[in-house]
């Protein structure tokens, strides 16, 4: 049995809190590269994760941001505005993204320069264009300069320059409606009426920060319909660094509104914890000690049975285990390292301290869900020269021989049937609801798994709530497709011990570099049927292909074990590759839940301790009025590992999707047991990621 209280977002908060620090000045009000609420030239640290909370009277803004690369940020935002639809017709909830671009970076003689797009993909509340200067003078003073169009366009005004090339760019387009939420506004971008906006920036002392700004930005919209004031374009504000992470801010924008905020700053690739806190590993036996131990080569019962007792200290599980002549081999399978490379280090330095002096190789096959992966080969005498050579990480990977796995391994005796089962505490949230922004679940969670075969498992889950506000939601979809999501709250407001999933699954190795999985029964809290998947991914390989085909019938809402008239076929091609330096592309072509076709795009970030940053979007056939508002399915995903936050060896972790909206078109079967990420661990590129945990 594994009881854990580790599975919500508390340890998650709690791990940000007591971590490693960042820098974090240089955001605006709205959570992008800024002063005040103008932009600036200037980027974030590279990889680095913010949230901007900004508070005015009645004008919240929460901004999430993220350096994709040196000179990309991308910000998402959710702002309410209360009363902006007058006393009878309540708050705006609002949801928007921006991308800021570096486009030539600060020289000694040459200011930096950027381009950017704010609220680009939402209602346009905020809807704007820029492009600005900014330059460093001295060591604590910095300026910047540009011009700005929509929002940025309004105080100061005047024709647009860019009218000179095209007259379309003298006009801008106005917002139509609710329906149009979502959709790039190509039409929009750089017209309509300019404005310039200056600001600088004194760096007082080392914690605290203060700007004067010059803003385009009149603040139209606020005053006609929330009785804002603006007096003045001068904003003045500053910014107090309590904490390498943390700053508190507060502003007076319009000579009138006077706000606080906060900036929360994370380097995904500093753990919590440095150094983490797992167990030593003991060191290499010297082999003339091993020899004086009078283990004998011929005996492989013994040597299996301290191989199995060395490998189970470490948290590793022995499948199989053979020896012939001077090589051992032996299949294992990995539960506890988050890295395989960490896995093999210490299954590779078991075996030494385990077995005789007279052998020499070592072949260590990773085994994930009966599921062979990959085989290394280590050279004893490899170990000993490199455990303490000051570059023995990477040369251990150099002499490593990374290679295929056999297509089936027979298993060792009593190995099979495995019984496993795990309590654990679950939390499910919802996001953006605009009767209430945050909803959310807390409850139990009830795992089984019964493995029968290398591969073969029968599993489910039970969850009983305990406290919550999800079933408090009364919103009725008006979608007019399929409801294969927008109903989902129909599902959150059974009582009662629900099945979460109840599957029968086989994953086998139909041949060399290919990967099979056959799932049938409960799939999800939505849907059950039957699910396909084969997968082409050769060990060292940065391209993964596959396919999955699925029959899957609707589950009724009032009925743990029912199912509804509604079936429908549903599956996708899938391409996957690793760009390298920390990037990772997929793209999914296929028919979706709703019956819909199209193709789903992914761009990840997966930083070497398994931090995972990334967006996605999804195209359809539904047109965007059909689809709804948010006009197409997109998001943004985030994956912390626990071992990342606790310091202590996991593969569990804290993963969260937003969603600005969740509508049907666009919908994908969520499937548990997919290929790519139990495959993707045992490939020898991302075997090379995390190679420098070999000696951990």
């Amino acid at each position: 049995m594994r009881i854990s209280t580790i599975k919500s977002g508390l340890i998650f908060s709690l791990a940000l809190v007591t971590g490693q620090t960042v820098n974090a000045e240089g955001l605006s009000t709205y959570g992008a590269p800024g002063l005040i609420d103008m932009p600036s030239a200037f980027t974030a640290k590279d990889g680095t994760l913010s949230f901007t909370s900004s508070n005015m009277t009645g004008h919240t803004r929460n901004s999430l941001h993220f350096q994709i690369n040196p000179r990309l940020s991308g910000i998402f935002r959710y702002s309410m505005l209360r009363d902006y639809f007058g006393s009878s017709g309540g708050s705006l909830y609002d949801r928007s993204f921006d991308l800021h671009y570096q486009l030539r970076q600060e020289s000694a003689r040459f200011p930096a320069l950027a381009i950017g797009l704010r609220d680009f993909g939402g209602t346009g509340i905020f809807g704007s264009e820029y492009i600005v200067a900014s330059k460093h003078i001295g060591e604590r003073v910095s300026v910047s300069a540009g011009m700005g169009w929509g929002r940025l366009g309004t105080f100061g005004s005047f024709s647009n320059p860019l009218g000179s090339i095209d007259s379309r760019f003298d006009t801008r387009p106005g917002f139509s409606g609710i329906e149009e939420t979502g959709r790039v506004a190509f039409n929009r971008f750089f017209r309509g009426d300019a404005a310039f906006f200056a600001g600088v920036d004194y760096q007082v002392s080392d914690k605290l920060r203060v700007a004067l700004e010059y803003s385009s930005d009149e603040y139209i919209t606020e005053v006609r319909r929330m009785g804002f004031e603006h007096k003045t374009p001068i904003n003045v504000g500053f910014s107090y660094q309590t904490s390498d992470r943390l700053a508190l801010n507060g502003f007076v924008i319009g000579g009138a509104q006077v706000g606080l905020g906060l900036t929360y700053t994370i380097d995904p690739r500093q753990p919590s914890i440095i150094g983490g806190q797992e167990r030593n590993m003991p060191p290499i036996t010297p082999r003339r000690a091993i020899a004086e131990l009078g283990w004998s080569v011929d005996n492989a019962d013994e040597n299996r049975a301290r191989v199995a007792k060395s490998l189970e200290n470490q948290g590793l599980a022995l499948k199989s285990y053979r020896q012939s002549g001077s090589r051992a081999a032996v299949a294992l399978s990995n539960d506890r390292y988050s890295g395989s490379a960490q896995a093999l280090g210490r299954a590779a330095r078991a075996m030494a301290n385990s077995l005789p002096a007279e052998i020499e190789t070592f072949d260590i096959t990773l085994v994930s869900q009966g599921l062979p992966i990959s085989k290394t080969t280590l050279r004893r005498s490899d170990l000993e020269e490199l455990e303490h050579a000051w570059d023995g990480s990477w040369q251990s990977f150099v002499r490593a021989d990374i290679q295929d796995a056999p297509t089936r391994i027979e298993p060792d005796a009593n190995v099979y049937p495995k019984w496993d089962w795990s309590l654990l505490p679950y939390y499910k949230l919802s996001l953006f609801d605009p009767d209430s922004p945050i909803r959310g679940d807390l409850g139990i969670e009830a795992a089984a798994n019964y493995t029968i075969s290398p591969g073969f498992s029968v599993s489910g889950v039970v969850r009983q709530k305990l406290a919550g506000s999800l079933s408090d939601s009364t919103r009725v979809s008006d979608s007019v497709l399929p409801h294969v999501r927008s109903d989902q709250v129909l599902y959150d407001k059974q009582s009662g011990p629900t099945l979460d999933r109840l599957t029968a699954d086989y994953l086998f190795r139909p041949g060399a570099d290919l990967y099979g999985r056959v799932t049938a029964g409960y799939l999800e809290q939505s849907f059950a049927g039957v699910s396909t998947e084969l997968l082409w991914y050769p060990v060292e390989s940065r391209l993964a292909l596959g396919a999955e085909i699925n029959y899957v019938a609707q589950r009724d809402t009032d009925n743990m074990f029912g199912l509804s008239d509604y079936r429908v076929a549903t599956g996708h091609a899938s391409a996957y590759y690793d760009f390298g330096n920390t990037y990772r592309g997929q793209l999914d072509v296929g028919r979706y839940l709703a019956g819909d076709w199209g193709a789903t795009l992914s761009l990840d970030r997966k930083f070497d301790n398994g931090v995972t940053i990334g967006a996605f979007l999804t195209l359809t056939d539904v047109p965007f009025e059909e689809f709804g508002e948010g006009s197409f399915d997109k998001g943004i995903r985030f994956t912390f590992p626990i071992d990342w936050l606790s310091g202590q060896p996991s593969q569990g972790g804290f993963t969260q999707t937003i969603r600005p909206i969740l509508r049907d078109g666009g919908a994908r079967l969520s499937v548990t047991n997919r290929l790519y990420p139990i495959v993707n661990a045992g490939n020898a590129n991302e075997m090379e990621h995390n190679w420098g945990k070999f000696w951990r």
